[in-house]
């Protein structure tokens, strides 16, 4: 595809107004909206936006590249754009951004496309052709410098192609003949697959040929996996780059020096990495069928906090399309109760499906705590555990109470750390034997030592427990009600889908399961919708403390809030954390205890305002919401300082 046909004269300016980097991707987006590009500004904006918050396509040297691929596209563009002050766009290497490139991809784009929009990617780390593009003065000239650094790009590739297969000839006939030129491979990804892949590929490449280095550099992007690494390459290579910002095949490198680093190193720390990848400076990473261990340059380990928290939230992200769908079938089937009896086929029919996914939801918890922490061999042994806490069965102690969301948690990090250290035991075992592993001993051992300790410890203890909690909660008075929920609701706000927020949810949940009692889950669901009702209260009543943009997400806070998505306050969140969090937590503190304190009961897990009609006392559900949203949106509204540029 001729570059023309993306570089759009029309969709180009050559003066860019904008004076932050809010302003500009608004000014971009409007150009788009304006010349037909694409037909929902929100929706583009929106994934624009939630490019931006993985890490900046601001990629330094003066350069942005603000890129998105949605079903508002209408037609594959790349709009350029040029500031004479530039702008502040929070780069990776903190300077200012004079040129960029916003690229728009429609959701069903060919692969065409998808190689045009790579290439024109890997031209920008020609800097002749930066500089000549900060001179240009009008789209035409853009459009040539661009033609001109295409052909003399394409000239170059056919000539490193012929020369790459006579050097493999070469190879083939003498293979000692290169044996003395360093040799790594690489892969290059990132989350979208459209610049930030290609231009590492071709920093990558531009820097080993200064080197003196041979490379192969395969790209993991949004045509799928182009160059891709053979055995014979990573067995010659001395060292492995990885410069990617989602996950890769890593087991195939086993016994490699690697280094591991997001995709913006691969653009501005080429020489860096291929240095660590020559010299053998990089750790060897280590993997054993299919287990993908940690590997850093720096040869750092997370901490053990950390790691718990990410095996947690594994099984916690793994559980909520659980909790959510099998949530909203029951929250229907009770609606259906009111309208149409208990004994209604329609009823039976949403209940049940229902109550059917609310029966893993402690299996999967377990199972794929188990899999964060031991890989695939561990989800026999945490399935089953986490069932086995699921289920009030006679084992040493005799009880009617399983053991729980607390049993499946452990269950969970029990299976995997027996796979880990059967792991370390069997290291000793031949190398011929390697394929019993994964097939019959990790099952079968797995299995075996994970279910003892569940039957004659977990489920024995912690049944118990989980029997005294329950009692404790159904005998609580009013005044242990409401801090109960008061605190509940706050800890929903403290870190807005973080551990506490999780923590929170997860305590009622298990609550709920047990005991089949709402009061609880209305806490938490009061304490979840009031953050984001706050921001679109403050952005509404308080418009001069928030800029245009802030002022329109607020907007959307409004659905995210009734819909008990906290999320939806994040952004607010991480701009102004104690202006947002402290007013937030305050609010959600109140509302949780209200609930505690009037009685209110919502026998749904997941729903918002929308299951108001299943609560014991809608009306006071909803004065609760009111009350909490009300309270934090005024005081983060007074207490917020104003923004000068919110005034324009």
């Amino acid at each position: 595809m001729d570059l023309k046909q993306l570089l759009l004269k029309d969709a180009m300016i050559m003066d860019l107004k904008a004076t932050n980097k809010e302003d500009a991707i608004e000014e971009m987006v409007d150009k788009y909206y304006q010349v037909g590009v694409i037909d929902d500004k929100e929706l583009y904006k929106s994934d624009i936006l939630k490019r931006e918050a993985q890490t900046s396509t601001g990629i330094g040297d003066g350069i942005a590249m603000p890129h998105a691929r949605d079903k508002a596209v209408k037609r594959a563009t790349v709009l350029f754009a040029k500031s004479a002050k530039g702008i502040d766009y929070k780069s990776l290497d903190g300077q200012p951004a004079y040129l960029f490139f916003m690229i728009a991809a429609p959701d069903g784009a060919d692969n065409l496309h998808l190689q045009a929009l790579a290439a024109l990617s890997s031209l920008l780390i020609n800097p002749e052709l930066v500089k000549n593009l900060k001179a240009a003065k009008t789209a035409d000239e853009v459009q040539e410098l661009f033609d001109k650094a295409m052909k003399e790009k394409e000239a170059k590739d056919k000539a490193d192609e012929e020369k790459e297969k006579a050097k493999e000839a070469a190879a083939a006939k003498a293979a000692a003949s290169d044996n003395d030129k360093p040799y790594v491979v690489a892969v290059t990804a990132c989350p979208t697959g459209i610049a930030h892949t290609y231009m590492a590929e071709a920093a990558l490449k531009e820097q080993a040929e200064k080197m003196g280095v041979d490379i192969k550099v395969e790209t993991n992007g949004s045509e799928g996996v182009k160059h891709q690494l053979t055995s014979a390459d990573i067995d010659r290579a001395s060292g492995v780059i990885i410069a990617a910002d989602k996950k890769v095949d890593m087991p195939r490198f086993n016994g490699k020096h690697l280094v591991s680093r997001p995709v913006s190193d691969g653009i501005n720390k080429a020489e860096e990495l291929i240095n660590l990848a020559v010299e053998d400076k990089a750790p060897v990473f280590h993997s054993e069928g299919g287990e993908e261990e940690e590997s850093s340059d720096s040869g750092e380990k997370r901490s053990l906090w950390s790691r718990i928290y990410a095996d947690l939230m594994n099984g916690i992200s793994n559980m909520l399309p659980f909790v959510v769908g099998g949530g909203i079938l029951m929250a229907i089937s009770f609606l259906l109760e009111n309208s149409v009896g208990a004994k209604s086929q329609w009823f039976l029919f949403f209940n049940n499906v229902g109550n059917y996914a609310f029966s893993f939801l402690i299996p999967v918890l377990a199972a794929y705590i188990a899999v964060s922490i031991g890989d695939r061999p561990a989800l026999l042994p945490g399935f089953v555990g986490g069932y086995m806490a699921s289920q009030a069965t006679a084992s040493v102690v005799s009880s009617k109470s399983p053991a729980g969301f607390i049993g499946g948690l452990l269950a969970g990090f029990i299976a995997g750390w027996i796979i880990v250290a059967l792991k370390k035991w069997l290291k000793v075992m031949p190398k011929s034997l390697d394929g019993l592993k994964t097939i019959l001993i990790y099952p079968v051992l797995g299995l075996l030592l994970t279910g003892a300790v569940m039957y004659f410890m977990v489920d024995p203890i912690f049944a118990v427990v989980n029997h005294a909690i329950t009692a404790f909660l159904e005998s609580m008075g009013t005044g242990n009600a409401v801090v109960l929920g008061a605190l509940l609701g706050g800890m929903m706000s403290i870190d807005m889908g973080g551990p506490f927020n999780k923590a929170a949810y997860t305590f009622a949940i298990g609550t709920f399961t047990a005991t089949q009692d709402g009061a609880l889950m209305a806490a938490v669901m009061v304490g979840g919708m009031v953050p984001p009702l706050a921001i679109a209260i403050a952005t509404t009543f308080w418009k001069n403390k928030f800029t245009e943009q802030e002022r329109q997400a607020g907007l959307s806070n409004y659905i995210l809030g009734l819909s008990f998505i906290t999320e939806g306050a994040i952004p607010f969140a991480a701009g102004d954390p104690l202006h947002v969090i402290v007013s937030s937590v305050i609010g959600s503190a109140i509302g949780g205890g209200l609930t505690q304190l009037w009685g209110v009961n919502v026998p749904a897990p997941h729903g918002g305002i929308f299951v108001t009609p299943l609560a014991n006392k809608p009306l006071l559900y909803l004065v609760a919401v009111i009350i909490g949203a009300i309270i934090s949106g005024v005081i983060y509204g007074v207490w917020k300082p104003a923004k000068k540029e919110a005034n324009k």
